[in-house]
């Protein structure tokens, strides 16, 4: 198995290398993983004019990862970087003006999609002090909802919709809650409960444009770089449809256990007031949203114990620490 990994990490290395004859670098290009999760990137370093670029591999096992669907995050991307200020990737095109190139790998049976990005400068925000830092994400989340909500996304535009069936039943790949780390019966029980309860709950949200639209839907630290001067957004991979707040809940993945996880809630809020309007209803929609997201991620750090030794180092206190989580919050809402 591991072996197996190797080979194909080998493999799509080599095809990384291979596209970057696709785009306007020079010569004096090298090529290094820079980042794996859910997919991998790698950085492009052009020695000629001193300049980083990204190439982004899709994994190829989520149900959106077909070019369609990559075509229109890059839509949505570029689209952000034109016409807001928002710190985000520019995408480049090949010397063809293509955004997405095939990577055809041995043994997989479908080719795996490319994209290339600018290289941004910043590090992922440190746990220590969040608070203020969830102001201006909030912020920026607002300008990107406001826009969204102004922006007509082309005929052909597709991409995924976060809604409980897609999450509960799994019908985006994610990897279902049930077969989560460390997931026995007192654990399926429980979050069976909590699963009605937030499905019912999800029933009574509005979806008007107020509430709902095209959001990042994966907006944790992992996906931020902050500097001294600002915050920049990456990973549109996982952009689609769904309610606004749930961005905010997303933006708390792994620290809902916090001391001062509603401080972090809060400082969201203050920033994102300064740009638009709170969906009305807020203080009784976050919290399932918020459960909604973790249910999702029990999911996939069960999916992912198989390849990502983060999966397995957090995974069972994930799944532990859920239960109270869960208990928490039926007792407020079942």
């Amino acid at each position: 198995m591991a072996n197996d990994q190797h080979n194909l990490s080998s493999e799509i290395s080599s095809e990384v290398e291979r596209l970057t004859g696709l785009y306007d670098f020079s010569d004096l290009t090298k090529t290094s993983l820079l980042a794996e999760s859910e997919n991998k990137v790698y950085l492009v370093e052009d020695e000629s004019c001193i300049k980083n670029y990204v190439v982004r591999v899709n994994s190829g096992r989520l149900k959106y990862h077909t070019t369609d669907q990559v075509k229109s995050e890059m839509m949505w991307l570029r689209a952000l970087h034109k016409d807001t200020d928002i710190n985000v990737p520019e995408v480049l095109p090949a010397r063809d003006g293509s955004w997405v190139q095939d990577i055809f790998v041995s043994g997989l049976g479908k080719p795996l999609h490319a994209v290339v990005y600018s290289f941004l400068d910043g590090h992922e925000p440190s746990e220590d002090d969040l608070v203020a830092g969830f102001e201006r994400l909030g912020e920026i989340s607002a300008q990107m909802h406001s826009f969204s909500k102004g922006w007509t996304p082309p005929n052909d535009f597709q991409r995924p919709s976060w809604t409980a069936d897609a999450i509960f039943n799994d019908d985006l790949n994610w990897g279902r809650w049930q077969n989560g780390i460390d997931v026995d019966g007192m654990v399926l029980a429980l979050v069976s409960e909590t699963e009605e309860v937030v499905r019912r709950r999800l029933e009574e949200i509005p979806t008007g444009t107020d509430y709902y639209g095209l959001i990042h839907a994966d907006l944790r630290l992992a996906n931020l770089l902050v500097d001294e001067e600002s915050t920049a957004i990456i990973d549109f991979d996982d952009c689609g449809f769904g309610w606004f707040l749930f961005d905010l809940a997303t933006a708390l993945s792994f620290l809902e256990e916090r001391e001062d996880v509603q401080d972090l809630i809060k400082s969201w809020l203050v920033g994102y007031k300064k740009v638009a309007q709170i969906p009305v209803g807020s203080d009784l929609i976050i919290p399932t949203l918020i459960m909604l997201r973790r249910i999702q991620l029990i999911g996939w750090l069960g999916y992912q114990q198989k390849h990502l030794e983060f999966a397995r180092q957090v995974g069972q206190k994930f799944t532990s620490d859920s239960l109270r989580l869960a208990r928490d919050y039926l007792n407020r809402f079942g």
